[in-house]
């Protein structure tokens, strides 16, 4: 069920709500929480597809805010909302408000949001693209308890992580941290299954890709150990090797779907360990509402290393040898003086 109002208002949103659910005869409100989408039109059908997919296990009221451009001086001048209602079959298993904010609204869009949010339940705001510096000081930011953003979406995604880093509040994370934790969980079963000291670590991925990053900066943050960034084709992450008393641990992952883990003195396995959609993402992210620490930690611990075909720990910069002295060049025999 659709419903789209112009030029209309939060209450006038609010009682389409209540009328749109007993319509479809489910007048009783079963959601767990509110998730906010600030976004814009090119990428609100994609965000938006990814949050109803998520629905399914997070029952949500997902508000889309999508801040229009002015295309002349008197749009400017003119504030207006426009809403598109979806309840029932075209909202999943939750309701989806669309909201679209012309003129001086676009500044107030947190007055359009709070009176539509679900009453005593956790508020998440979800950033596809063009994340704020500072999320948590950010108006809407301001009204969630967890705020999402993706540094992979950024033009700059490594200098964005530093950034993030700069401005973490409890609460802030981002899904280039969630693509790695299939990385992370099988590392650390891993290691579980030998009794021996890592004592360094390579991760090899794509350039400028802010996972690859994060999980040197995680590795090197939880062992205390030195980790050499690598480069490669792609796609993502393609291979972690551990340096261990114990002899290597290599997991290799050359196509972004089937992974190769090898510990010394035991058989390869093969692991699934694929790339995973965006709506899988945001599922995860919803399980947990309280502040990721381990994220905090490993994002704060590369700050200051982070930085294109660079390592998370550097080796220092060979010596260079002085060059061998030439030999002196031999003088040529004087000539004889000539006989008087």
């Amino acid at each position: 069920m659709k419903t789209d109002l112009t030029d209309t208002t939060s209450s006038k949103i609010n009682k389409a709500l209540v009328l749109g659910r007993r319509a479809i005869g489910t007048p009783a409100v079963g959601m767990v929480l509110t998730l906010v989408i600030v976004t814009d039109e090119e990428n609100a059908y994609d965000a938006l597809r990814a949050a109803n997919d998520a629905s399914r296990e997070h029952p949500s009221r997902t508000l889309v805010v999508i801040k229009r451009a002015a295309r002349s001086a008197r749009d400017r001048a003119k504030a207006r909302l426009d809403a598109e209602v979806r309840l029932g079959a075209d909202a999943s298993t939750g309701e989806t408000v669309v909201l679209r904010l012309y003129g001086e609204v676009i500044n107030h869009a947190q007055s359009v949001v709070l009176p539509l949010l679900l009453p005593d339940a956790p508020v998440v705001v979800w950033w596809p693209v063009n994340a704020p510096s500072d999320p948590a000081n950010d108006p809407l930011g301001a009204l969630a308890q967890r705020r999402v953003t993706d540094a992979y979406a950024c033009e700059q995604p490594v200098q964005e992580l530093a950034a993030r880093a700069e401005a973490y509040t409890p609460g802030d994370t981002d899904l280039s941290w969630t693509r790695i934790t299939p990385w992370r969980s099988m590392l650390a079963a891993a290691l579980d299954q030998v009794n021996c000291e890592v004592t360094g670590a390579e991760v090899e991925g794509e350039e400028f890709n802010p996972s690859v990053e994060l999980l040197a900066m995680w590795l090197a943050d939880r062992l205390k150990i030195p980790v050499r960034r690598s480069l490669s084709t792609g796609p993502g992450l393609t291979a972690v090797r551990l340096e261990s008393s114990c002899g290597p641990i290599v997991l290799d992952r050359a196509d972004g779907s089937l992974a190769t883990l090898s510990i010394q003195g035991q058989p390869d396995r093969a692991v699934a360990l694929k790339r995973r959609e965006t709506a899988e993402l945001i599922a995860e992210e919803l399980r947990r509402l309280d502040p990721d620490d381990t994220y905090a930690s490993a994002l704060r611990y590369g700050v200051d290393r982070l930085g294109a075909h660079s390592d998370v720990e550097p080796d220092p910069a060979p010596v260079a040898e002085p060059a061998a002295e030439a030999p002196a060049p031999k003088k040529a025999p004087a000539k004889k003086a000539a006989g008087k």
